[in-house]
C-alpha cells in the first residue's frame, strides 16, 4: 500500500497547523516559537492575531515578516486567522468606523396586546424600536431603525392567534403612532422593525453576513492587505485564511431555534421581497407565537432563505476570493449544543454555511469532549452545561461527513482541538481526543495553542510549550508524529459506509424533531459506518440498484430521525429511493405534513420502514447494511473504514476510559490483514481467522488504545500465540524517587525513598508538583528472560519513559504502559529507571481545570514482568 510505505519511510504529509498567538514579541522569541512548532513534528502554523495590539499596522507587518521568513527557511506553511477580533466578522473595526450602513441588521418583532372594540383608537408603536429607546441615553446612530410593517391578529390564547385574522394596518401609522379602529375582542399588534440593535453584545458592530458588500470590507481590510505584501508566497508558503466562529449573532447562546426563542432575527434590507404578499402578513409568526400550524411554513421559508444567503454571501464571497488568489479558505462555526442548525451562535445550517470552504471544519474546546461523558448533558463551563451526546456522537461525524460528501474538500475535515481545557489537560487526554477525531474521519488538526507570552498565560490554557514550563512539551513530537502518520493513511482515498443519516435541520425548523445524534449514537455503538447527509444532497444523489451515491460515496440505506414534518421534495425523494430498492428507515414514526402544512400523501412513504430508536440498528444489521461486526455488543468500540486504491484500512479505538475491550471483529473483506502501530511506526502481525468467507480479527484494546488494521496483498500469517511459562513477576522494593520541574530537567533533586508506589501528589510537600518524577530500582533476575518478555508499568500518570540497564525502551504517552523488555534484561542485577511526567494541573490549579478529574501523579504500578 503506497501510503503505508510512505509513513514507514517517514514521508507522510503534514496534517497539523497549530495556532500561534502573537502579542508583539521580540524577533528572537518569534523565531524561537516557529522553531518550537517544527520541533514538535509540525510543518505549518496558523497565526492568530486576536491578542496582537496592532493588527494590519506597522507592528503587525514586522511580526508577520519575521514569521514568513522563518517559515520559508524551514519549508513550513503559514495560515492566517482572518480578523483582529474573535469571532471573524469585525473586519478590523472598519465596518464600525467606515461602513456603518453594512453592519448586521435584524428583524425585531415587537408585540403589544389590546382589547376592543374602540373607534378612533391610537397606539404608540415607536417604542418598539430599540434605537428610540437607546436615543434617550446614547448619541444618535448612523443607521436608523425602520418600521417595515404593522400587522394585527386576533388572539386565541396566551401566545396564539387566529391565522385567518391577520390584517396589515401599516398604512394607519404616522410618526410612530398607529391610528386604528380596534375591532371587538383580544388583539395582538406586531410591529416589524428593521434594526441594528438587539443582537448579542459581543458581535455588535460586526458586518452583516447576509450582505456580500459587507463581507468585501473584510476582504479589503485583511485579505487584500496580506496579498499586497505576500503575493509571491500565496499558494506556496502562505497557504490560506481561517475564519473563526463567524455567526449570525442575533442572540447570545446556542438555543436560537426558530419559533422556540424570542430574539431579533438576521435580516437584510429588501429581504421581505423574498416573501409573497400573503406570506408577509405571516412574518409575525417568526416569533414564538402559534397560529394553528400556519407558523411552520413561514419559519421554514425564512430559515431556508437566510441559511442559503449566509453560505453564499459570507462563506462564498471569501472562498471565491481565496481561489482566485491561489490559496485555500478554511475555518469553523460554533456547533455547540446543537447551535449548528439554529440562529444565534449558529448560521442556520452547517452544511450550507461552510459548503464553499476548502475543508470541512469543527472545533472542540472548554472540556466539551471528555472520556465517558457521552450520556447527555453534564455540568461544565457553561450555565447549561454541555450536551455530551452531541459532542461524542454528532459533532465529528457531522464535520467529517461534509468532508466526504463535498468534492472540493477532498475528504478533508479540520478540527481545532485541545483549547481551553485548562492545565489539567495533558498529552494523554490530547491523544484520546485525537483518536476520537481520527476514528470518525477528521484528519486535519489545529492545536490550540502555542503562546510565546510569559508563563503562565491565563488565556485559554493549556499552551503546548508554555515558554519552557510545560514538562510534557518534549513529548509533543510523539503525539504529532503519530497524528500525521495515521492521518496520512486515512487520506487520499474514500470513506466506506453503508448508511446515510439525514441531517435534522429542516425538521427542527418545521416543528417536532429528533436530533440526528440520537440515531448516530446507536449506529456508532453498533459499529455501523455512516455519514450525516443533508436533504440538499439527498436530492442530488445518483441512484443505483438498491444504492445511492454522493461524490463517490455509495450507501444502501437512509435513516431519517423522527420529524413531525419534512419538505415535500424530500418526501417525494423517499419514494424514488424505495422504488429503487433502497432501504429508508424512519425512526419512531412517519412525518404527518410537509413544509406547507399539507398532510403527507401516504403513498410516498408506504414502502419505507418505521422502527424504534433502540431497535433500528438490529434491523439494519439483519438486512446487511453494516460494515464490520463484533462478536458481542461493544458500545465503546469505535471503528472507521477507509478505502485506498490498494486495499482497505480500518481504525479501531477503545473510547472507554477505564475498561479493556476484548472482541473479535469480522471485517467486510476476505483478504489477510496486518496491524500498524502509529507510535513505533511498525507493521505487526495480528491474530486473525476466516469466518463465512470474511476476515475476523481478534482485538484487545486497553483504554486510550487504538489500532489500524490494513489489508495485505500477501498472506500475513497469524500473530504468534502468547506463551506464559511463569506467573507475572512483580518488580518491587525501595524506589529511589527524584524530581525535576520542566525548567530544571534533566537535573533532578529532592530524592526520596518509597517503600511502595503511591500517588506522589499525596506525598508531603508534593501536592502541587508538576514535572518529571524519576523512579530508580535495582532488581535481580534468576534466569534468562524470554525474548518476548514485556515490562508492564500498570497505572501511570501520565507519560512514561523507560531505561533498562542503560537501554532505552521508549516512551508511552497513554495506556497501556507496556514496553518490550526481553532484549534488555540480564541474569543477575538489572537497573530500572522510569521517568514519569505529569501535566501542569497540579501546579497551576487554574479556573478551567476545575472541570476535569485531577488524576494522581507518578507511577502507581504494579510494575510487572510477564
Amino acid at each position: 500500500m503506497k501510503r503505508l510505505t510512505e509513513v514507514l519511510e517517514n514521508k507522510q504529509e503534514n496534517y497539523v497547523l497549530p495556532f500561534l498567538w502573537l502579542h508583539g514579541e521580540p524577533e528572537a522569541l518569534l523565531r524561537e516559537s516557529v522553531a518550537k512548532i517544527q520541533e514538535s513534528g509540525i510543518h505549518a502554523v496558523c497565526v492568530e492575531s486576536r491578542p496582537h495590539p496592532d493588527f494590519c499596522g506597522e507592528g503587525w507587518w514586522r511580526d508577520m515578516d519575521i514569521i514568513m521568513d522563518e517559515a520559508r527557511r524551514r519549508d513550513m506553511k503559514v495560515w492566517l486567522l482572518d480578523d483582529s477580533h474573535f469571532p471573524t466578522g469585525y473586519a478590523n473595526g472598519k465596518i464600525k468606523s467606515d461602513h456603518p450602513e453594512l453592519v448586521k441588521k435584524y428583524l425585531k418583532i415587537h408585540q403589544l396586546d389590546f382589547v376592543g372594540p374602540l373607534q378612533d383608537a391610537s397606539f404608540l408603536v415607536k417604542w418598539g424600536s430599540p434605537g428610540n429607546r437607546m436615543s434617550l441615553t446614547a448619541a444618535p446612530v448612523a443607521v436608523k431603525d425602520k418600521i417595515l410593517g404593522i400587522i394585527a391578529a386576533r388572539r386565541t390564547g396566551e401566545n396564539s392567534v387566529d391565522p385567518a385574522s391577520f390584517v396589515d394596518v401599516s398604512s394607519h401609522e404616522q410618526d410612530g403612532v398607529l391610528y386604528w379602529d380596534i375591532p371587538e375582542g383580544d388583539w395582538r399588534i406586531f410591529i416589524l422593525l428593521e434594526t441594528i440593535h438587539g443582537g448579542e453584545p459581543h458581535t455588535e458592530g460586526y458586518l452583516n453576513p447576509l450582505d456580500p458588500e459587507a463581507v468585501k470590507v473584510l476582504i479589503n481590510e485583511v485579505y487584500e492587505s496580506h496579498y499586497a505584501r505576500y503575493a509571491a508566497d500565496f499558494g506556496r508558503t502562505f497557504a490560506g485564511f481561517f475564519s473563526d466562529e463567524p455567526r449570525f449573532g442575533n442572540m447570545h447562546g446556542a438555543f436560537g431555534s426558530i419559533g422556540r426563542a424570542e430574539m431579533v432575527l438576521p435580516w437584510k434590507e429588501g429581504l421581505q421581497d423574498r416573501f409573497t404578499g400573503e406570506e408577509r402578513l405571516l412574518l409575525p409568526l417568526l416569533s414564538t407565537v402559534e397560529a394553528e400550524g400556519a407558523e411552520h411554513a413561514i419559519r421554514y421559508k425564512y430559515m431556508d432563505i437566510v441559511s442559503r444567503m449566509y453560505g453564499e454571501a459570507f462563506t462564498g464571497t471569501l472562498a471565491a476570493w481565496c481561489r482566485e488568489h491561489g490559496v485555500e479558505y478554511i475555518g469553523h462555526l460554533i456547533e455547540d449544543n446543537n447551535a449548528h442548525a439554529r440562529l444565534g451562535y449558529g448560521a442556520g445550517h452547517l452544511f450550507r454555511a461552510i459548503w464553499e470552504q476548502d475543508m470541512a471544519g469543527i472545533d472542540v474546546v472548554l472540556n466539551q469532549i471528555m472520556p465517558g461523558m457521552d450520556k447527555g448533558p453534564f455540568k461544565s463551563m457553561t450555565a447549561k452545561g454541555w450536551d455530551g451526546e452531541f459532542f461524542h456522537y454528532g459533532l465529528a461525524k457531522m464535520g467529517a461527513s461534509l468532508g466526504h460528501l463535498d468534492p472540493k474538500k477532498r475528504n478533508r475535515t479540520m478540527c481545532e482541538v485541545y483549547g481551553a481545557y485548562g492545565w489539567a489537560e495533558g498529552i494523554k487526554l490530547m491523544k484520546w481526543i485525537t483518536d476520537h477525531m481520527l476514528v470518525r474521519g477528521v484528519t486535519h488538526f489545529v492545536p490550540h495553542a502555542f503562546s510565546p507570552k510569559e508563563f503562565p498565560d491565563p488565556d485559554c490554557p493549556p499552551h503546548l510549550d508554555a515558554r519552557g514550563h510545560n514538562p510534557q512539551y518534549r513529548f509533543m513530537s510523539v503525539l504529532f508524529d503519530y497524528l500525521n502518520r495515521i492521518s496520512h493513511l486515512l487520506n487520499g482515498g474514500r470513506h466506506v459506509a453503508n448508511v446515510g443519516l439525514l441531517y435534522h435541520a429542516e425538521a427542527e425548523w418545521l416543528g417536532e424533531y429528533m436530533l440526528f445524534q440520537k440515531p448516530a449514537k446507536e449506529l456508532a455503538q453498533h459499529q455501523i459506518e455512516f455519514d450525516v447527509i443533508p436533504a440538499d444532497l439527498i436530492a442530488q444523489a445518483e441512484l443505483g440498484s438498491g444504492t445511492y451515491t454522493i461524490n463517490g460515496q455509495t450507501f444502501s440505506a437512509l435513516v431519517i430521525p423522527y420529524a413531525g414534518a419534512l419538505p415535500q421534495a424530500l418526501l417525494e425523494r423517499v419514494k424514488v429511493f424505495t422504488d429503487a430498492g433502497i432501504r429508508v428507515q424512519f425512526i419512531d414514526g412517519l412525518p404527518v405534513r410537509n413544509e406547507h402544512g399539507e398532510q403527507v400523501d401516504g403513498t410516498l412513504l408506504e414502502q419505507a420502514a418505521v422502527c424504534g430508536l433502540e431497535d433500528f440498528t438490529a434491523q439494519l444489521i439483519q438486512e446487511g447494511h453494516h460494515d464490520v461486526h463484533t462478536s458481542e455488543h461493544q458500545p465503546y468500540l469505535r471503528s472507521y473504514h477507509y478505502r485506498q486504491a490498494e486495499g482497505d484500512v480500518y481504525m479501531f479505538f477503545n473510547e472507554d476510559p477505564y475498561k479493556v475491550i476484548e472482541t473479535t471483529v469480522t471485517l467486510s473483506g476476505d483478504r489477510p490483514v496486518v496491524a500498524y502501530d502509529g507510535f513505533s511506526n511498525q507493521v505487526k502481525l495480528v491474530s486473525q481467522s476466516q469466518a463465512d468467507g470474511k476476515t475476523a480479527v481478534q482485538l484487545v484494546l486497553h483504554p486510550y488504545e487504538s489500532v489500524v488494521v490494513l489489508e495485505s496483498r500477501e498472506k500475513a500469517g497469524a500473530a504468534p500465540a502468547l506463551q506464559q511459562a511463569n506467573e507475572p513477576a512483580e518488580i518491587s522494593g525501595e524506589w529511589n524517587v527524584s524530581f525535576a520541574a520542566a525548567t530544571a530537567y534533566p537535573s533532578f533533586s529532592a530524592e526520596q525513598t518509597l517503600v511502595s508506589l503511591q500517588d506522589i501528589s499525596r506525598v508531603e510537600g508534593k501536592a502541587r508538583f508538576s514535572g518529571t518524577m524519576r523512579y530508580e530500582l535495582a532488581f535481580t533476575l534468576e534466569e534468562a528472560a524470554s525474548a518476548n518478555t514485556v515490562l508492564d508499568l500498570g497505572r501511570v500518570y501520565e507519560v512514561a519513559e523507560v531505561t533498562l540497564n542503560g537501554q532505552q525502551l521508549g516512551v508511552k504517552i497513554c495506556p497501556p504502559y507496556i514496553f518490550d523488555a526481553g532484549s534488555a534484561l540480564v541474569v543477575g542485577e538489572n537497573r530500572l529507571v522510569i521517568e514519569v511526567t505529569n501535566n501542569l494541573g497540579k501546579q497551576e490549579q487554574d479556573f478551567l481545570s476545575q472541570y476535569m478529574i485531577h488524576e494522581p501523579s507518578g507511577l502507581l504500578g504494579p510494575v510487572m514482568l510477564r
